[in-house]
């Protein structure tokens, strides 16, 4: 998920990650802003749709939609917000629009829809308008701008000490207002409470009378509050990758992500021993793994990305196993490993912590993950290392300290459902960062409305992994055919 910059800046986790963004926005210090879309602003009658600005594959078009930057004052200052979609191939068969939630946060629906498309099933395309947006605070949508060089000058989040913790809220405090001077007033009203009247607007500028939704880890957010404050509005909605958003404690949170994360890895190392082609088959894949580890905490381990540089194990685990945990690539993340054992150590160095996207706001309005000093942070690393052992200092950790001191707009709550129509809640039963208990708690609490789908692999996404999963989603935003309760699908190989 490289960013306009440097070095430093290009240093991030994979595209998609539930927890940090990778969508286009504005770093301070020289950098350009994010291009605008070649469209009129949306009059009251609907969407006026023109050119996309960004190269695109035939057939995308862009427009704007202005919407108020706090809800609660629907007369007060305004900003547009960036809307893309194809029209259904098929229009003889088309059913309607079909709203895409990106994940992230911070993922951009507008590049979604304009370069890649083909995320979306070949069902799916020639009955819908396939339609997303880049929420607030992303992308086109008024993005999030903050200092560069701030940015760059981001604390590890392997604190040490006291003095670690309470230098950390000084940095949070400073990016915060530095990002808000920057971004102006959008900056303190990022959360999914202010997208679901967005998308609640958008819906009205597409005349569609129910909503039809399909939202992608992060994006699940968005739609179960959706339904739980328009649930008569709701045609539709699949919830793919699974946010649970009742999980109140910074701690139950942590644990959980840990916990997701290491059934990954474990996944993996079962598939290694029983995979004949696998790099590292009828070795102990542990062992090497917490050799690449050491090697990595050291500053010995070179980035197979920036040859010469060193990789550290936060990368090690984000960048290399989380990447290739998120795209179910078992066999290449085998690959890499081994490629990296036999790969001549580099002088032992510092390593350099990577800057969270300045996007990460919009997680912080979210999600209250309070911590009280030191103490408390050292138990809960403690407590995610107890949990993950292969994979330390994971990427929830890393946000965790960055939001450190932020007010939350939106707090974690059970949903409240009633009278919705019936949901789709799929997951996959090894997710690196949605677990698949996050899906079993979210369906419960979306009461008879809930209607989960198991895919019975791994990876970050499952809606199109084979046959099976295509038909029960298909067939149920098509045609409203709802799938069994209980419903599961056989792993497809990789």
């Amino acid at each position: 998920m490289p960013l306009t910059g440097g070095r430093t800046l290009r240093r991030l986790v994979a595209r998609g990650t539930a927890m940090v963004v990778g969508a286009a926005m504005v770093v301070g210090g020289g950098l350009a802003a994010a291009p605008a879309v070649h469209a009129s602003p949306s009059g009251a009658g609907g969407l006026r749709w023109g050119a996309c600005d960004e190269p695109a594959e035939p057939g995308a078009e862009c427009a704007s939609l202005s919407v108020p930057v706090d809800w609660a004052r629907p007369d007060g200052p305004r900003f547009d917000l960036a809307v893309a979609r194809r029209k259904a191939a098929d229009p003889g068969a088309r059913v309607g629009s079909l709203v895409f939630g990106p994940g992230g946060p911070g993922d951009s629906g507008v590049d979604m829809v304009v370069g890649r498309i083909g995320r979306f099933s070949s069902e799916v395309r020639r009955t819908f308008d396939i339609v997303s947006f880049d929420p607030r605070g992303v992308g086109h949508s008024n993005p999030v701008s903050c200092s560069g060089d701030l940015l760059a000058r981001r604390p590890s989040p392997e604190l040490k000490s006291q003095a670690d913790f309470d230098a950390t809220l000084a940095y949070n405090a400073r990016l915060r207002a530095d990002c808000r001077a920057r971004t102006g007033p959008v900056f303190d009203h990022l959360d999914t409470a202010q997208t679901v009247r967005d998308l609640d607007a958008l819906r009205a500028a597409l005349g569609e009378r129910g909503l039809t939704f399909h939202g992608s880890s992060y994006g699940t957010l968005l739609g179960a509050q959706y339904a739980e404050t328009y649930p008569h509005r709701v045609r539709a909605m699949v919830l793919e990758s699974v946010m649970d958003h009742s999980v109140r404690s910074t701690r139950d949170f942590l644990r959980d992500e840990a916990a997701s994360a290491e059934d990954s890895f474990r996944a993996f190392v079962k598939w290694c021993e029983g995979a004949a082609d696998c790099a590292l088959h009828g070795r102990d894949v542990r062992a090497v793994w917490q050799g690449l580890l050491a090697r990595a905490g050291r500053g010995e381990l070179e980035d197979p990305a920036e040859p010469g540089t060193s990789l550290s194990a936060s990368d090690l685990v984000n960048r290399v196993a989380f990447r290739k945990f998120y795209q179910a690539d078992y066999a290449g993340l085998a690959t890499a490993i081994t490629r990296m054992e036999v790969s001549e150590p580099l002088p032992a160095s510092p390593t350099s912590v990577a800057p969270l996207h300045p996007a990460t706001p919009v997680f912080c309005s979210d999600w209250h993950l309070p911590v009280r000093d030191y103490r408390e942070y050292a138990s809960l690393v403690a407590l995610m290392d107890r949990t993950g052992p292969d994979l330390p200092y994971l990427l929830p950790l890393h946000v965790t300290a960055a939001c450190l001191g932020s007010p939350t707009a939106n707090p974690q709550h059970r949903l409240h459902v009633h009278g919705a129509p019936p949901i789709l809640v799929s997951n996959a039963l090894h997710d690196p960062a949605t677990g698949y208990p996050w899906a079993v708690s979210v369906a419960r609490q979306l009461g008879r409305s809930g209607v989960l789908l198991t895919y019975e692999g791994q990876g970050h996404g499952s809606v199109t992994s084979g046959r099976c999963m295509e038909d029960a989603v298909d067939g149920y935003l098509v045609a409203l055919a709802v799938p069994p309760r209980g419903t599961s699908c056989p792993a497809v190989p990789s």
